[in-house]
């Protein structure tokens, strides 16, 4: 899940490295010859300005194709330049100056920067019937602030190109919504010729859903992870040497006690001789804080953590700091995961750290991705149900991959409820690729203590022993996760409609039918009975990065993402190889194939 707003974006120029590679410990690199991509430099702001200029110049040529037009401005949010010479340019428009929502495109060049296709978000023109608006900003406000039950900021009018049509309306940011779990923002959308809610979404996501918290609440489970009881460890920092200069800050390295990943090390900052602090100059200067359990979204408004002895935690949740640990080394360890294995630096690939605030609010039982933050948020439980802080590595990964996401394709839900649960297909491939990748970063972490396998939330103390699962997602009773699509799964809420992308993933991935990797036994269905081979954990996840980066947009459903991901194959192996043919059995046996393609999006 993730807001429904469009924020300006620095523009990020990012060019690929050995995606297929995915270097790592668990990952064994295919050569750069069969991967056909090699890891390449950086490319220099005036190459970039070339590209941009380029492809903006190519979509208003190829207006029928792109779907561009007279009023119509685009600003590049980011620009991929692949080894193979490919470039993709995307795109967020304005229309008379108003931004669009779901207009977003990606425009995608050849190495001489000629045209060679889009992909785009809106499936027809941005042209609103009116572009003079019947309501006030101030009505619209009122209207926001009444349905989101918080404070509204100022209106700002907008074109909304969301599901098959344009209107004019009215952007509202709520803050201190009582319709959102502890007091966060919402953006609603008032279309400004008759003042009827046109959405209403939360700005962050819950790892949590709220139909899945009412279901424990019913069934009178509790979420209570099994914490571990490690001793405590002596720091690894070096005392300088005798009559050495020492200059502050400087970089050090410490040891944790976490709450569920064991003794493990972390690169903290020195800032004076017996002081430090818990923020890691290696990975961008990413830094966890201590939001004092109160609902700040603000990272400046949390507490530093620091440490005399550059130790940090006890293991158990009578330490606030312990629970900073599990934070900090799963922030660290979903960057090292996304820099090893694709040359992303950072979330947003901008060269920046990540943030965590724990110990988040009073009595609230989630962990957060919140993109107006640009941090994760993670609450201490309820003190019912929810008994410790969900600072999980593999929970981690997935809200810091809803941060990528939303700083790539920037996925959305069609439709949100008056409880706040989430629907439709681009949704749902929104959770499904957080669970992918987030099940990717605990096998690039390879912590024994946290073995890796392709479960969600195996440690979170559940009756079913996990949250979600890949291999067979409709183990999971507690949401009602799907094996295979139909067409009531647009209408599905997210998490449950996650099954069918995740099921296509793991069948790429290691196939079909019974087997045991680690110590996990898997058994995955197809929807026709046929099996099928698998290629490898990491050809498929290089596939699906390749896709949401250069291919997904905003409104891609599971048959768009069919597409992207052939595309993505047939750039990374071409289009006759082993792997583009697994992709198209993988989503077959999900039930997802050209012939069945709705016909709205065909």
């Amino acid at each position: 899940m993730r807001s429904a707003h469009i924020r300006s974006l620095a523009l990020a120029v990012a060019v690929t490295t050995a995606a297929t590679g995915l270097a790592g410990t668990a990952f064994a690199a295919p050569s750069a010859s069969s991967a056909g991509e090699t890891r390449a430099t950086a490319a220099t702001a005036s190459q970039a300005d070339r590209v941009v200029e380029a492809a903006r110049t190519a979509a208003f040529a190829h207006a029928s194709a792109t779907g561009v037009g007279r009023g119509d401005e685009l600003q590049a949010q980011d620009v991929l330049i692949d080894p193979e010479g490919a470039r993709h340019v995307r795109f967020v428009r304005t229309h008379q100056g108003m931004p669009v929502l779901g207009g977003d495109l990606v425009v995608h060049l050849t190495q001489r920067l000629a045209y060679a296709g889009v992909t785009r978000a809106a499936g027809h023109a941005v042209d609103p019937a009116t572009v003079k608006a019947e309501l006030t900003a101030r009505q619209a406000e009122a209207k926001a602030a009444a349905v989101a039950k918080g404070d509204a900021d100022s209106a700002e009018l907008v074109v909304d190109a969301r599901r098959g049509a344009s209107a004019l309306a009215y952007r509202i940011r709520v803050t201190d919504s009582g319709t959102t779990e502890a007091g966060g923002s919402r953006t609603v959308v008032v279309d400004a010729r008759t003042g009827t809610v046109r959405s209403n979404t939360p700005d962050s996501d819950e790892f949590l859903s709220p139909e899945l918290l009412d279901t424990l609440r019913e069934r009178g489970e509790t979420l209570d992870p099994a914490t571990g009881a490690a001793p405590r460890a002596a720091a690894l920092s070096a005392a300088p040497a005798a009559g050495a200069a020492v200059r502050y800050p400087s970089t050090a390295v410490g040891t944790g006690t976490s709450l569920f990943a064991g003794k493990v090390s972390l690169t903290t900052t020195r800032t004076a001789r017996t002081s430090y602090l818990l923020k890691d100059p290696s990975h961008w200067n990413t830094e966890t804080r201590d939001a004092r359990n109160q609902e700040v979204e603000g990272f400046a408004s949390g507490r530093a953590f620091t440490s005399a002895t550059n130790t940090w935690g006890n293991g158990a949740v009578s330490s606030r700091t312990s629970a900073a640990v599990d934070a900090q080394y799963g922030v660290t360890k979903t960057l090292d995961f996304y820099r090893k294995t694709f040359g992303r630096k950072g979330i947003a690939n901008d060269g920046k750290g990540a943030r965590a605030m724990v110990h988040f609010g009073q009595e609230v039982g989630n962990a957060f991705w919140d993109p107006t933050c640009g941090c994760m948020l993670y609450g201490d439980g309820d003190g019912s149900f929810i008994k410790k802080p969900l600072v999980v590595l593999d929970v981690t990964g997935h809200e810091l991959t809803h941060g990528v996401v939303d700083a790539t394709a920037r996925l959305e839900p069609t439709s949100v409820d008056g409880d706040g649960n989430q629907y439709g297909e681009p949704g749902s491939l929104n959770e499904s690729l957080a669970d992918i990748f987030g099940s990717n970063v605990e096998f690039s972490a390879d912590n024994p203590k946290n073995p890796p396998n392709y479960l969600i939330g195996e440690k979170l103390g559940l009756d079913q022993k996990f949250l979600r699962r890949l291999d067979k997602p409709s183990l999971d009773v507690l949401e009602g996760t799907i094996d295979y699509w139909s067409p009531q799964v647009y209408n599905t809420e997210v998490h449950a409609g996650s099954g069918v992308s995740s099921h296509a993933y793991y069948l790429l991935a290691e196939g079909s039918g019974r087997k045991q990797i680690g110590a996990v036994t898997y058994d995955s269905p197809t929807f026709d009975g046929a099996p099928v081979k698998g290629i490898g954990r990491a050809k498929a996840t290089a596939i699906f990065y390749r896709a949401l980066t250069r291919y997904m947009v905003s409104s891609t459903d599971f048959h768009g993402a069919r597409i992207a991901t052939l595309k993505a194959a047939r750039d990374l192996y071409g289009p006759i190889s082993t792997e583009y043919r697994t992709v198209v059995r993988a989503w077959a046996a999900v039930n997802v194939t050209a012939a069945n393609t709705p016909a709205a999006a065909r």
